[in-house]
């Protein structure tokens, strides 16, 4: 009975002792001073100004705590709001206090306001609040700083309710905005003196919105653990949505077996999923990897990229397509370098690159891409039937050429594919070598093979004036299916060689084509001129001298074929200039000149047909009669209505004067056979026979 009177005793003693401490601290409690206190020191300190509208309020059950009502504090040397929040409470343990521990039993923050402002000049306008001098600050010669003594932190649990974050980037111009911000956690646990921290159960969740963007995050860990020696996590879950006009995406990102420490770390496999819509596209992909992080090198890096990436579209033939992913990806952060392998199978293409950057901004990159084969007008949409209002409409808004995106950066790379057909061209066995620097791209040399034949030259495109400048040499081609491919023209036939040295610059296509300059030739063989059957127009020619000219629409079925064309073009102002054409044939020498106006899109070329042989072989009738005659055909009139005119007049008149010149050559043989007669009959007078 005695000791439990004694214990009695002790536990009436230490009730009185608390409850005088208890009412000691009440006592020496003062709301005013304290909110006039903290105002002072941060107006004198970080020139904000504080503001607490309620009384701070004391608790002492269960725990030690304070909490304030409607704050608002300015930013630095203004009146502007920075931060403000509704209430907020924390309530610690009081006997670890004595011992320098802070062991906060619960953390509570509800309605808190934030705005972080990036100024033009790169700064945050939390600067101050983190502790990193100001300019004239920096300038002075650093001072021994005493180390701060260990703090031991010890929070039980941190609940952070209705927050609103607003992020506002000056100079982009661009504020993105957080709401509805909640973060939980259990017990969180650190020593400043180890640099350890342990955070079990952690959880985010916020919603926000970047213009008409709205999205949500979601953040959670079971537990962390940090150390310079050893850090650790178990699953760390993050989540993402985006929801857009016309557009939505879900991203979820997983990270398993995080470990390492304060310099490094390492994640056993990152499981990204991804699901995208835009429009009537739809993406879906996963990527996997183990991951390593050197924290003080500031690089990550990505050794065994693993996936797959599927793309729909309703426009597409093949509805859908699946790319696997294989590959590495290395990014050096304080070195500003980047690495990338990478090889994919696009439908029936396997593509393998390699991408080295030297320095992020302004842009300095290497790269290496081989392509097997790749159609690319199969993943497009075929091109909407234009009618000639449309047409008009089209070039009244034509868009301007913008190669803008050429300038600041630095590429160098070679680029091989087997097989390519783009815009219905069909090219082969590509070899090309690239160098943009200054806003200039260089592709030299650029080799390729198409329709039969082989070109080899070089190609630049300039931003800085928008010019573009070709020279290629083509070799052995076939003439006929490249014109169809290319301008979807049926207007030549044959095979042989063609030179371009041409260049342009213009703000648009249009005023490209009325800038076009430098020359062309071209020499082919066993072909014909597409549109008019010569031979069969020439038929009984004779009978239509003096008649009116005769004109005809060019016709896809007719042509006049030829063993041998050549010419050569000067190109000034979108006008391809011809003066020495020239083209042979069995029945047929062909000669003319005249201009193909490239920026207008026709044609005034005048060709002069002469006969040399029978034409029975290519649809007329005997032509030995006209044999020596030259006909003149004009062709003109846009390339997509080009139309004959065989101008009699000027052939009647041409065949009267080589009917004259005829006649005189006959007199004049004739007068000189009848001199040589009187002198020989003179001659043999004078020798008396």
């Amino acid at each position: 009975m005695k000791a439990l009177r004694v214990v009695g005793m002790a536990v009436v003693a230490i009730v009185g002792l608390l409850a005088l401490a208890v009412g000691v601290l009440y006592a020496l409690f003062d709301g005013d001073t304290i909110k006039a206190e903290i105002s002072r020191a941060m107006l004198e300190q970080k020139q904000r100004t504080l503001v607490i509208a309620g009384q701070p309020k004391l608790s002492v059950w269960p725990n030690v705590g304070i909490q304030l009502d409607g704050a608002t504090l300015s930013e630095r040397a203004s009146k502007d709001e920075f931060a403000a929040l509704q209430s907020a409470r924390i309530s610690v343990a009081l006997m670890p206090l004595l011992r320098k521990q802070v062991q906060v039993r619960a953390l509570d923050i509800e309605g808190l306001k934030l705005t972080l402002v990036k100024k033009k000049d790169g700064t945050l306008n939390i600067a101050d609040l983190l502790g990193e001098p100001s300019a004239p600050e920096a300038s002075k010669p650093a001072e021994a700083a005493k180390p701060a003594d260990p703090l031991l932190i010890d929070v039980s649990s941190i609940h952070i309710a209705n927050a609103h974050l607003t992020w506002r980037d000056e100079k982009a111009g661009t504020t993105a905005t957080l709401s509805n911000l909640s973060l939980s956690t259990g017990a969180v646990l650190a020593d400043t003196g180890k640099k350890t921290a342990v955070v079990e159960k952690l959880s985010l969740s916020a919603k926000g919105q970047s213009g008409t963007d709205v999205f949500t995050l979601a953040l959670d860990a079971p537990k962390l653990s940090l150390s310079p020696d050893k850090s650790a996590g178990e699953a760390l879950t993050l989540s993402a949505t985006l929801q857009g006009v016309a557009r939505n995406a879900t991203v979820n990102l997983v990270l398993n077996g995080v470990e390492g420490n304060a310099d490094a770390l390492k994640v056993a496999n990152l499981a990204l999923k991804l699901d995208a819509k835009a429009g009537d596209a739809a993406v879906k992909g996963q990527l996997s990897s183990p991951v390593a992080v050197n924290v003080a090198g500031q690089s990550v890096a990505l050794a065994k990229l693993a996936g797959n990436l599927e793309v729909a579209h309703p426009s597409m033939p093949m509805k859908s397509v699946s790319l696997p992913i294989n590959g590495s990806l290395k990014v050096d952060a304080l070195q500003q370098t980047a690495a990338l392998e990478l090889a994919t199978q696009f439908d029936e293409s396997k593509i393998a690159t390699s991408v080295k950057v030297a320095k992020f901004a302004p842009l300095v990159l290497a790269f290496d891409l081989d392509v097997d084969k790749l159609n690319v007008d199969k993943y497009l949409p075929p091109k909407p039937a234009t009618t000639a209002p449309a047409k008009e409409a089209a070039a009244a808004k034509e868009a301007p050429v913008d190669l803008s995106a050429l300038k600041g950066h630095t590429v160098n790379g070679a680029i091989r594919i087997g097989a390519l057909q783009v815009s219905n061209l069909k090219l082969e066995k590509i070899n090309a070598k690239l160098e943009l620097a200054g806003g200039k791209l260089d592709v030299a040399p650029l080799s390729l093979h198409l329709y039969e034949g082989s070109t080899s030259g070089s190609l630049s495109v300039n931003a800085n004036g928008n010019a573009v400048a070709i020279k290629q040499a083509l070799v052995g081609i076939s003439i006929n299916p490249l014109m169809k491919d290319l301008v979807a023209k049926d207007l030549l036939e044959g095979k042989g060689n063609v030179t371009l040295d041409i260049n342009t610059q213009g703000s648009t296509v249009t005023a490209m084509k009325r800038a076009l300059g430098g020359s062309a030739s071209l020499a082919l063989k066993d072909g014909a001129i597409k549109g008019i059957n010569l031979a069969q127009s020439l038929r009984d020619v004779k009978a239509k001298l003096g008649q009116a000219d005769s004109t005809q629409a060019a016709n896809a079925s007719q042509k006049t074929d030829f063993s041998e064309l050549t010419g050569s073009f000067k190109i000034a102002n979108g006008v391809a200039r011809n003066d020495d054409l020239a083209m042979k044939s069995p029945f047929i020498r062909l000669g003319g000149a005249g201009d193909v106006d490239v920026g207008a899109g026709q044609m005034n070329y005048l060709a002069r047909a002469t006969v040399v042989a029978s034409g029975e072989g290519q649809g007329g009738k005997d032509a030995s009669q006209l044999k020596g005659l030259t006909v003149p055909v004009r062709v003109s009139g846009p390339f997509d209505a080009l139309s004959y005119k065989i101008e009699f007049g000027a052939m009647l008149e041409d065949a009267t004067k080589a009917k004259v010149e005829e006649k005189k050559q006959e007199i004049k043989a004739k007068a000189e056979e009848a001199v040589k007669d009187k002198a020989k009959d003179l001659f043999k007078g004078l020798l008396g026979k």
